[in-house]
């Protein structure tokens, strides 16, 4: 199976909704906001209308009459324009969906582990939710909310990695997310467990986790690193096509990161044109 990844990371940078529709003129809740109050106005000017009177009156009912059917029209505008900006972000993240899912299915066919036990990638963006947006949640001065022992536990993953015991380590940080799945330290602690795999030259195996760390977060702080460090894996583990395109893009999305510099030193030694 040969992998297709293409513009990887840029699928990546797209899988909000809202990256997406900030391309264009008005958001998605722009729009819906828009919706509400024409849909609002035209019930409104209706029953002015119904409630006019005589016939007789049609100086004030003709003006009503061009406003309903103007704000009609735009109602009309507006819902195909929403319709049409959410099949795209559809589209988007079904497409980022597959090309994670390929790169995943590689990995494990490079290892010569069981392609038969990867389970269904998750949908990318959140699951190609069409409807409203969610509330945005109240602010927090603590941040997201750990479990009782989750910053305890990362901690003590931590020291290991630090004091050079590079297998329990990864196995700490491993059962960490497994612990916590999805918690507010998830990326880092795959990215962690990358680097404890990479020190025991299993590189196979620290890719997948820095693939996971870039999946969980890649608008993340750490999403430069675990990119920069994906594509170096690629690199050595001989997937030199695939490692130019994914380091290629550490600078597109992350012009001003550190890690741009580092994935072009590494572009360079790898040959990628």
């Amino acid at each position: 199976m040969s992998l297709r990844l293409p513009v990887f990371a840029i699928v990546l940078s797209l899988l909000l909704p809202g990256a997406v529709a900030a391309q264009d003129d008005q958001t998605l809740a722009d729009i819906r906001q828009e919706l509400n109050v024409l849909f609002v106005e035209v019930q409104r000017l209706k029953r002015e209308m119904s409630t006019t009177g005589a016939p007789t009156t049609t100086t004030g009912a003709g003006s009503v009459l061009d406003r309903v059917n103007a704000m009609e029209s735009e109602l009309q505008r507006l819902t195909s324009k929403t319709e049409e900006m959410e099949n795209r972000i559809n589209r988007i993240v079904d497409d980022g969906t597959r090309r994670i899912a390929d790169l995943e299915f590689r990995l494990v066919e490079l290892e010569g582990g069981d392609i038969g036990a990867l389970g269904e990638t998750t949908t990318l963006g959140g699951g190609g939710q069409t409807g409203a947006p969610p509330p945005a949640p109240a602010p927090s001065t603590g941040g997201t909310q750990m479990a009782i022992g989750e910053q305890a536990d990362f901690e003590r993953a931590q020291e290991a990695l630090a004091s050079g015991d590079f297998r329990g380590a990864a196995a700490q940080f491993e059962t960490f997310n497994q612990t916590y799945p999805g918690g507010p330290l998830a990326a880092e602690a795959y990215l962690r467990r990358g680097e404890a795999l990479s020190s025991l030259g299993d590189t196979r195996e620290a890719a997948r986790a820095y693939l996971a760390s870039f999946s969980a977060a890649p608008e993340g702080a750490l999403a430069p690193q675990a990119l920069y460090q994906l594509g170096s894996a690629l690199g050595a583990l001989g997937q030199t096509g695939e490692a130019c395109v994914t380091l290629g893009e550490v600078a597109v999305r992350f012009p001003a990161a550190p890690s741009a510099t580092e994935a072009a030193d590494r572009m360079r030694s790898l040959g990628c044109s």
